[in-house]
């Protein structure tokens, strides 16, 4: 007879931080991998899971393979090969502005290690952090760990296709509860909201009058697909030091499963994080350290390619999305997403539609519920919202658009068909 499980609750107290627990108490997946399955189960597209539908560079595969033939097959160091640290150093100066010394930069187990890691070793047991919402389910998951308190501030349609924040509810919060992290995911997931130089400014000067850290998450920082650009907040805020940058290489080069992240921060803050990742995964991904560094250090054009190609694809969903009267579908600023608002359609929530478009329409995304807390201001006003995904291949988008198009024939003769669940 096993002793029992729940005599620790963290894996618990994780798990229900995230969502993943069920009425019954059992431990469910993500909604990413429920979606998943549910697409697969009733054989839809899936336009749920930000996974790219497009394979890496050639270049960057054999970059890569020549890295394991020439040896870098074991233990990378600590801190991740000098040749990553550089080129990750490079391309922030080269397209950012940032300034980065290459012992800056801490090598990651992709950019969610690198956001737990500096959770755990910045946020102080009883600690808050301050998110903005919807959010990667990840967030809660590690403040918990921490044994910390997440607080959020909703990013909200702005009634034109685009979002913002709530700066009232922020000032509100910040106040209240003084955090000592506030969290800054731009290019947002899943909005796709790029936030300004004045915006990134503002939360500088807040989390100084309380004294906190700001960690970003950066991942979508080269799919901006509008003339913006991303602006790292190490850039924008005055008082730099208090600022660490957390981004990968997945989302930009369809490397998603090589888990290629990093850090970025001042060397004292970079050993604390250290002292905690290396515990995590001491180090991983030797040789795709290596061909990502060549890649990144070179003139390959393929960002630029993948980024148009995503547009392209954008601009076939988001239009078929569109065809749907009565939704308010937002125009994507950034990253893979558009977000689709059927509540003048229907009384259902998010995750019951979204089962109904999917056993009925052969449609599959992320109910945007999901993203944030039960019960906040962000919760109610995405009741009816799903995230849907064009960085799936082209054939699974235009599959999607097509069916979107059938989705919008079909309600304008049938106008209640989404009004109740079958």
């Amino acid at each position: 007879m096993m002793p029992d499980i729940q005599g620790s609750r963290l894996w618990h107290d994780m798990a229900e931080a995230a969502g993943l627990t069920n009425p019954d108490g059992t431990i469910g997946e993500t909604i990413y991998g429920q979606m998943t399955k549910l697409a697969a189960d009733l054989g839809a597209v899936n336009l749920g899971q930000g996974a790219p539908g497009t394979e890496p560079p050639d270049e960057l595969i054999t970059a890569t393979a020549e890295a394991m033939r020439a040896g870098f097959n074991q233990y990378a160091p600590g801190q991740g090969f000098p040749q990553l640290l550089e080129a990750v150093a490079a391309q922030r100066q080269r397209d950012f502005g940032q300034r980065v010394d290459p012992a800056e930069v801490l090598y990651t187990a992709g950019a969610t290690e690198g956001l737990t890691a500096a959770i755990l070793a910045l946020l102080p047991r009883g600690g808050t952090v301050v998110s903005f919402e919807p959010f990667y389910d990840s967030y809660p998951a590690a403040i918990t760990a921490a044994g910390g308190n997440l607080h959020t501030v909703a990013i909200l349609p702005d009634g034109q296709g685009g979002f913002a924040p709530d700066w009232a509810e922020f000032e509100a919060v910040i106040a209240q509860v003084r955090p000592t992290i506030i969290l800054v995911n731009t290019p947002h997931n899943p909005t796709g909201h790029i936030f300004s130089a004045e915006e990134l400014a503002h939360i500088g000067r807040a989390a100084e009058s309380v004294d906190a850290w700001i960690i970003t998450d950066e991942v979508y920082e080269q799919l901006v697909l509008t003339g913006a650009a991303h602006i790292p907040p190490a850039v924008a805020i005055e008082d730099a030091e208090r600022v660490v940058t957390v981004s990968s290489a997945g989302k930009s080069w369809n490397t998603t499963g090589w888990k290629i992240g990093w850090v970025i921060a001042s060397p004292t803050v970079l050993k604390a994080i250290q002292t905690v990742k290396q515990f995590l995964t001491f180090t991983a991904g030797g040789p795709m350290q290596i061909g990502m560094a060549e890649l990144l250090s070179g003139n390959s054009t393929f960002v630029a390619e993948n980024r148009a190609s995503l547009r392209a694809r954008a601009d076939v969903l988001v239009p078929a999305c569109r065809s749907v009267a009565g939704a308010m579908v937002s125009t994507p600023q950034a990253g893979y997403f558009t977000v689709m608002d059927f509540s003048a359609l229907t009384e259902l929530d998010a995750f019951a539609l979204n089962d109904l478009l999917g056993r009925e329409f052969g449609l599959v995304g992320i109910p945007v519920p999901a993203l944030c807390r039960p019960g906040s201001s962000a919760y109610s006003a995405y009741r009816s919202s799903i995230r849907y995904s064009f960085c799936k291949s082209v054939a699974d988008v235009d599959q999607g658009a097509q069916l979107f198009i059938a989705l919008g024939t079909h309600l304008r003769e049938h106008p209640d068909a989404l009004r109740r669940s079958r």
